[in-house]
């Protein structure tokens, strides 16, 4: 059952306030008297549904009574009901701008006092019930929200697994390949973060340098077409056999090409072109300069760089010195003038990467592949060597034509 309303009556005299109040309770209503301005102010903490306001009062008007009901967030919404023997126009408007709702000349009529009022509580049940809507709105759009915000976050730490789990398999597979060959885990560590850290000096976006990070490993997957003995052979391959591990590129390139995924379409164009030259004396395709995409062109540097110092059964490791002095002798032949130049400018970060990816760290990777993505930065150079094995290692690494001058 609906409570009756609440309405404060608020006049000086008190003839008028007994009038009102017994007027009022004979319809129903509950009443709350007031005998001045500041005694209504103190009551509408008793929540009222209508005020009812004599103007003129000691101390505070019905104007500045009604200005302050209006100003007040928490009593704003409860509509006045204003009572005045004044009838000038002016007192009519000042009435409506002070805040009044409606206005009843003295002497009224109870019946007309009757429907002023229900029209006037009509509003305010109307008011609060869309307040108390909004309020249910409000409360299960926040719950909606933070359904939505959970289930956004579930999402994205499953993107996160999903995602992890893919590079990790694509880091297996790429280890897979390696195995077969001298290279180690480490290795495709350091020439990922070296590829990183090139692609991150020459400001390419970070999207681009993850992209590169994680698609640098697999640069050499096509070994795994590549028979056994011409893969571990010891000592320097015939031609025929050169030409056929030369095909890694393209096997590679094939394993990886029809994907829609942008990180496997630049995976196949490493596979593809890290064994080009800059220029156009590499392989499979011949290509020169900047018709070799620049992921490759920046995994071909790196790849040379790690290989030159690191040790392999077959081979000491090269000084960081001597491998940069190769580098840079290779420059515009070999690798891109402006990779070159902004590698041989990252001193710093080439010897973290070596500290932390070192071969005798061992890297497990089930762990730092991820420690790969995060901070792709590490580590310590490698024991100096003599630059007598210099010849022979790029007889090895390296196509034909590098090989050929620089020893």
């Amino acid at each position: 059952m609906q409570q009756p309303a609440t309405i404060l009556v608020c006049d000086d005299e008190e003839m008028n306030r007994c009038l009102l109040k017994d007027a009022l309770q004979y319809q129903g209503y509950n009443v709350i008297e007031a005998t001045d301005g500041l005694d209504a102010l103190e009551k509408l903490i008793l929540e009222p549904d209508l005020v009812i306001l004599d103007v003129l009062m000691p101390g505070l008007t019905g104007f500045e009574v009604a200005a302050q009901i209006k100003d007040e967030p928490r009593t704003e919404h409860i509509p006045i009901l204003m009572i005045t023997a004044l009838n000038g126009r002016q007192h009519k408007i000042k009435a409506i701008e002070s805040g009044a709702d409606d206005l009843l000349n003295k002497p009224f009529d109870l019946v007309e006092l009757g429907v002023r009022v229900r029209s006037l509580l009509k509003v305010k049940f109307y008011h609060d019930q869309l307040k108390a809507q909004n309020k249910s709105l409000e409360w299960h759009v926040a719950e909606r929200t933070k359904q939505l915000n959970e289930a956004m976050k579930r999402l994205d730490q499953a993107n996160r697994k999903l995602k992890e789990a893919n590079l990790e398999t694509i880091y297996r597979l790429s280890v897979a390949a390696e195995y077969r060959d001298a290279d180690t885990a480490a290795h495709i560590m350091r020439m990922s973060a070296y590829s990183a850290m090139l692609a991150r000096k020459i400001q390419l976006p970070t999207e681009t340098v993850e992209m590169i990070l994680c698609a640098s490993p697999m640069h050499d997957v096509g070994k795994i077409g590549v028979p056994d003995h011409i893969l571990l052979k010891p000592d320097k391959l015939t031609t025929e056999e050169f030409l056929l591990m030369q095909k890694h590129a393209e096997f590679g390139a094939e394993i990886l090409r029809g994907s829609e995924s942008p990180l496997l379409q630049m995976a196949a164009e490493i596979a593809l072109g890290h064994h080009e030259r800059y220029d156009g004396r590499g392989y499979p395709r011949g290509v020169a300069g900047e018709e070799i995409p620049l992921s490759a062109r920046i995994v071909a540097l790196a790849d040379v760089f790690d290989a030159l110092t690191s040790a392999r059964c077959y081979k000491r490791a090269f000084s960081n010195e001597v491998a940069k002095r190769i580098i840079r002798e290779e420059r515009g032949r070999h690798f891109d003038p402006d990779l070159v130049e902004a590698f041989l400018d990252c001193d710093e970060e080439i010897r973290l990467i070596q500290k932390k990816y070192s071969d005798e760290a061992n890297p497990d990777i089930h762990h730092n592949w991820r420690q790969m993505i995060e901070a792709q930065r590490a580590l310590e150079q490698p024991e100096e060597s003599g630059e007598a094995e210099q010849g022979r290692l790029l007889d090895r690494l390296l196509p034909p034509p590098l090989a050929a001058t620089a020893t």
